[in-house]
Order: structure tokens, then C-alpha cells, then sequence
């Protein structure tokens, strides 16, 4: 598989709106296992914040190349995951491959298509650890993601319209990963790889969501008894502090291709207005 874009010009907006097509599809199939499903990763700023709406200035989110569905612990508890995977391969979807032929059995792919559906999973036992694998059944597995849980704690109900990837006229409500919870995951993503794009979430969100950070920081305050929220908080203080971080640079990068102090100081002076009202 082609390693992801590091600049938001690579993005190209018919397969944008192919991963939101593709997004719908899912909810359509899953029907009522969705409620133990939420959508996280980069399609999750185009949902939670209303791209015909912005303010003046402010450039629509770049979108994403793929889907990312976070699983409920409970669809293990109860079985349910047979069902999950059942609708997953009469819906067409199969583990996709590497460019070497090997399953990739925690993301899947709707026959042909270039939109690939990676799945997720909160650590439920004491040897988890983030990144690795879970295997659930054969050839099905999902990626172990510390701080999952806190996106089933602060999500939002958003309704989709449009065509699936099939062409069919749909609209759905689909369980989204808050702002507070998308805080968390972008921050111990961009801990864990240091992705370009990671630390431009993050930034996007904190500067465009509601009307001001506080809007994004009232949804963070109440996941701070959680250790993986601090820990992302602390992400914050170390790479997004310094004009010349790691993560002012990056989200330059990503938008600018090099260095640009106005962007910098952005990215900062959000980071700071975020942490200020978490103390």
C-alpha cells in the first residue's frame, strides 16, 4: 500500500469524497451495530465541523485517504463481532493486501476500490500495547489504540447524506469521535509516528471547532482523570509549544512544504489557548 501523502496539495478531493461515499456505505450495512462502532481518524474534522459554513479565511479540511472505525469492547464481550464481519463480506468488503501479497486482516477493502476501512480497538488486556494486533477472528483483526475508550465517552451523532460508493442515494446517523476525544487520539498518534498530517488534525480541529477553543476544551476537561488524556496533554506542552517544535513545523510542512512563521505561530498560540483552559 502506498505510504500516506505528507502534504495536504498531494490530497485529491474525488478520493476525499470517496472515503465520506465509502463512510456512508459502512453505516448502511451496519445497520444497528453502529452503535458500537464510532468513525475517528482524519474524516472526523469535515464531520464535526461543517465545511459550507466557515468563517472568512478559514480553508476546508484536506480530508483523508481512508476510513477509520473504532470498536466497541463490547462487540467482543457479547459475539456480536461474527455479525460485524458477516455484514463486513456480504457488503463486498475483503482484507485488503500489502504490496507483497500478505493479508492486512485489520483493513479491509469494498472489492476493487482505491478506499481502504482500517478497525480499531481499545487495550482491554494487561500485555496490550499500542499499535499492534488483535486478532479476532481469522482474518479479521484490529489495531490496539491507547485512548479508543474516550471516544465512545465524548462522541457526536452526525447525519451523512449523499451517494455511496455504490451510487446509491442514502443519509445516516453515525456516531462521531468528539473534539475532546480527537484531541487525545491526533495527540498519541502524532506521539506514536510524528505525522505530518497528524499534528495538522489536530491543529485544524482546536482552531475551527465551535466558536472558539473553549467549545473544544469543554470537551476535553472531563477525560483528564484518564491517564492516556494527560498524556496526550503533555504531547501538547512538549511538541507544540515552540515556534520551532516538532509540531508548528510539521503542520507547516504539511500545508506550506517548509517552514512559515505565520503558521507556526498559529499552531502555537492554539496549543497554548487549549492547554490554559485544561489546567
Amino acid at each position: 500500500m502506498a505510504d500516506k501523502p505528507r502534504r495536504a496539495s498531494e490530497y485529491k478531493s474525488e478520493q476525499v469524497a470517496l472515503v465520506r461515499s465509502t463512510c456512508l456505505y459502512v453505516a448502511t450495512k451496519l445497520g444497528d451495530l453502529m452503535e458500537d462502532v464510532v468513525v475517528i481518524g482524519g474524516l472526523v474534522p469535515s464531520l464535526l465541523i461543517d465545511q459550507r459554513d466557515l468563517l472568512d479565511g478559514v480553508s476546508t479540511h484536506v480530508g483523508t485517504m481512508d476510513l477509520d472505525v473504532g470498536l466497541k469492547l463490547a462487540l467482543l464481550d457479547h459475539g456480536r463481532y461474527h455479525t460485524l464481519t458477516e455484514r463486513l463480506r456480504a457488503a463486498k468488503f475483503t482484507p485488503d493486501q500489502t504490496d507483497e501479497g500478505r493479508l492486512t486482516r485489520q483493513r479491509w477493502r469494498a472489492g476493487t476500490g482505491s478506499v481502504t476501512v482500517d478497525f480499531l480497538i481499545p487495550p482491554s488486556l494487561p500485555n496490550d500495547q499500542g499499535g499492534r494486533l488483535r486478532d479476532i477472528e481469522k482474518d479479521f483483526a484490529a489495531i490496539i489504540a491507547p485512548g479508543l475508550k474516550l471516544a465512545f465517552q465524548d462522541r457526536r451523532l452526525v447525519r451523512i447524506e449523499g451517494k455511496t460508493i455504490f451510487g446509491e442515494n442514502a443519509a445516516r446517523e453515525l456516531w462521531v469521535c468528539g473534539p475532546g476525544a480527537f484531541v487525545v487520539l491526533k495527540a498519541l498518534a502524532f506521539l506514536g509516528r510524528g505525522e505530518n498530517k497528524d499534528a495538522y488534525d489536530l491543529y485544524y480541529l482546536v482552531r475551527n471547532f465551535g466558536a472558539s477553543v473553549e467549545d473544544t476544551a469543554s470537551c476535553l476537561r472531563p477525560l483528564l482523570e484518564d491517564d492516556e488524556a494527560r498524556r496526550a496533554l503533555q504531547v501538547l506542552r512538549d511538541d507544540f509549544l515552540d515556534h520551532d517544535g516538532v509540531g508548528p513545523r510539521r503542520v507547516a510542512e504539511f500545508l506550506q512544504g517548509g517552514p512559515n512563521d505565520e503558521i507556526q505561530a498559529d499552531v502555537v498560540g492554539f496549543a497554548q489557548a487549549l492547554l490554559d483552559r485544561c489546567r
